[in-house]
């Protein structure tokens, strides 16, 4: 019998890949998976939204729950539309209640760890403080950090780790959200300096333009970044360009 859980995808910073990665996992992960974006900002720009890249290379079902125009944070993008969003709370009971219908529910966090997500300071950390505490006790929470692989992404991922912790949640992975395919020396010690330095494991390392693929193209390749069993295992290697050796 499949265990409930609740997975819920943060990054690092903002275009650090959290979309693609959620769509791997949802790609990976057995039996019913619902997907969940709460807030979405920037659809006046980008029409094709989350979600919907989620759906198109998956064909799983999704949820979004707000939808502002400008390409800001959530609070302040609700402030300039001149709009009402729902607390965090709100969020988490609607989570909740997809846990009774659903497997696995995979929830993409807009931006960091950190930004706001309504207008009374809520963030995704406090989202996933709050499932933490509140979800049956046979729906197991996950939390997975999606990350840069170039210069700078060291700090950005101890830091957003190190956030969690303080928390009491414990990381379930990373996974590297787009590697190059012509890494650097950068590149080649941050895949080895990732787990060392956070203590973290390495889920999966996602090649750069994979969103482009067509379902069937992603489908089946997803499993090879991410295993057979979605989020649970620990990637050591990958399948994509080395850079130079780092010694």
């Amino acid at each position: 019998m499949t265990r409930r859980r609740v997975v819920v995808v943060t990054g690092t910073d903002t275009g650090v890949g959290k979309t693609i990665a959620t769509a791997a996992l949802a790609a990976t992960t057995a039996g019913d998976v619902v997907v969940v974006k709460p807030v979405q900002t920037g659809i006046a720009d980008e029409p094709d939204r989350d979600v919907g890249t989620v759906q198109r290379l998956t064909g799983r079902p999704v949820e979004e729950y707000v939808a502002l125009d400008d390409p800001l944070a959530p609070d302040t993008a609700a402030r300039r539309q001149g709009v009402a969003i729902p607390p965090v709370s709100e969020h988490v009971e609607r989570i909740r209640s997809l846990t009774d219908r659903h497997d696995t529910v995979l929830v993409e966090g807009a931006g960091g760890l950190l930004v706001r997500l309504d207008t009374d300071g809520g963030t995704l950390l406090d989202l996933a403080a709050a499932l933490a505490r509140t979800l049956p006790a046979d729906v197991r929470l996950e939390v997975v950090v999606v990350c840069r692989a170039g210069l700078g992404t060291l700090n950005h991922t101890e830091l957003t780790v190190g956030a969690l912790r303080a928390r009491g949640i414990e990381p379930a992975g990373l996974v590297i959200g787009s590697w190059p395919a012509e890494p650097g020396l950068a590149e080649t010690c941050n895949r080895t300096d990732l787990p060392r330095v956070t203590g973290v494991p390495v889920l999966a390392v996602l090649p750069e333009g994979v969103g482009g693929m067509s379902r069937d193209e992603f489908v089946a390749a997803a499993p090879r970044w991410l295993g057979a069993e979605g989020s649970e295992r620990s990637v050591g290697g990958h399948p994509f360009p080395a850079g130079p050796e780092c010694a």
